[in-house]
């Protein structure tokens, strides 16, 4: 199970512009990159060339697929591994005590699909760019088969 080009191309243009210097991602969050979350020991305050965030940003989407792959027990299609992918990417490691998680290893794709608009809030109100987000991932959802 791995992430598609279509995902990743997804990720850096429209959600995520390259960033070459740690910025704060308007929730307190220090990011640097695509959206990589700076975690403690890392320092980029040199700044981080494209061709390593892309490096960067494919070790992070491992890291987001490995996770959906361990809570998942069936059957996925390529955009539904994107768009969870995508979304636990983004989120962190929401999928474990989520609604949507429960729905789809019962079966319910198309619930579970429905599920992934609900995450577009940030700090307890709707938020434009989450949304934006949402859609783009529920794109990737139905561009496959079911699993």
């Amino acid at each position: 199970m791995q992430v598609s080009d279509q995902l990743l191309t997804t990720i850096t243009e429209p959600d995520e512009a390259y960033r070459q210097f740690p910025y704060d991602d308007g929730f307190g969050n220090m990011t640097v990159g695509f959206g990589h979350l700076i975690l403690p020991g890392e320092d980029f305050s040199q700044g981080l060339s494209r061709p390593d965030a892309e490096t960067l940003l494919r070790i992070d989407m491992a890291k987001a697929t490995a996770i959906v792959q361990r809570e998942v027990g069936v059957p996925l299609n390529q955009g539904e591994i994107d768009a969870l992918s995508d979304s636990v990417f983004n989120m962190g490691d929401f999928l474990r005590a989520s609604t949507l998680l429960r729905m789809l290893n019962a079966g319910d794709y198309a619930d579970a699909e429905q599920q992934l608009q609900r995450w577009d809030f940030a700090g307890g109100r709707p938020n434009a760019a989450l949304h934006g987000r949402r859609i783009a991932e529920m794109a990737l959802w139905t561009a496959g088969d079911n699993g």
